[in-house]
């Protein structure tokens, strides 16, 4: 199983970026390898439609699961598309936001949890 944790940067022990679309970063744990991979997200500083060019690039790496801490209705939608489960976190690390899924502590959301923004308001 993939799982994708939004980051602020490239490092697991730094706390989790609960902005979906906008996020810095996405950190991709694979489960049956226990490695983890940083992939910068080029939709970040994208004018419009941040959340479905971000799950583009998610699908692409093969993740089926995604947590964040808010997901706008675009974004929310392209995930059902793609076939990628989300989940909400509130804080930690994300190797604490990880541990937290593990141990099945985190909600698994069935729509969108907020409105959608715009450049540089999610």
């Amino acid at each position: 199983m993939k799982i994708i944790i939004t980051a602020t940067n490239h490092k697991i022990d730094q706390p989790f970026n609960p902005r979906f679309g906008r996020a810095d970063y996405f950190m991709l744990f694979d489960s049956d390898t226990q490695e983890w991979e940083a992939c910068s997200n080029p939709a970040a500083r994208a004018r419009g439609g941040a959340g479905p060019q971000a799950v583009q690039l998610i699908a692409e790496k093969g993740a089926d699961i995604v947590v964040s801490g808010r997901y706008g209705p675009k974004a929310f939608s392209a995930l059902q598309s793609a076939g990628i489960k989300a989940y909400i976190a509130r804080d930690g690390t994300v190797s604490g936001v990880l541990q937290q899924f593990l141990d099945d502590q985190l909600e698994q959301v069935s729509a969108a949890t907020g409105p959608e923004m715009h450049a540089g308001g999610q």
